[in-house]
């Protein structure tokens, strides 16, 4: 079976599968690495989202094959003790209900925020529609991404 280096939250890790296998399982089977959910399996619902380079991407789809030399951030690398703006926020508007979603939500809104700083409410709907929360908890997120987009300027 091959092996991958990858850079996973600034370490070095190795992982030995199929050139297919999905960034998700190398991380929740491989590296025990659960805080990344696996949502739907075809990168629709969000769940699985984690940064290559900075960029959100659903790591259900992505091959560890496709990763050699890239940069992955997951949730647990976003902060040690959950500081992160968008954790705080997070935390402060008391978003999540069940909570499975919650990973990637703040995975996609910390790119986003990365990318646009000050965003309207509209850009913030927008950015976030592909992550599905199943509790229906929209209205707190689009708040606690607002909320972050403040502490982080």
């Amino acid at each position: 079976m091959p092996s991958y280096s990858l850079k996973i939250n600034g370490k070095s890790e190795q992982v030995e599968a199929d050139a297919d296998t999905p960034l998700l399982w190398a991380l929740r089977d491989h590296l025990d690495m659960v805080g990344t959910k696996f949502g739907c399996g075809v990168a629709q619902c969000g769940a699985c989202t984690v940064h290559v380079n900075g960029s959100a991407v659903r790591s259900c789809q992505l091959p560890v094959s496709s990763l050699d030399g890239m940069e992955i951030t997951t949730i647990e690398g976003l902060s040690e003790d959950g500081s992160h703006p968008v954790q705080q926020a997070w935390k402060e508007i008391d978003v999540p209900q069940c909570g499975y979603c919650q990973a990637g939500q703040i995975m996609t809104a910390a790119a986003f925020l990365e990318s646009n700083p000050n965003p309207t409410m509209d850009e913030i709907k927008n950015n976030m529609h592909g992550n599905i929360c199943r509790c229906g908890a929209y209205n707190r997120i689009q708040k606690a991404v607002a909320l972050a987009a403040k502490k982080m300027s």
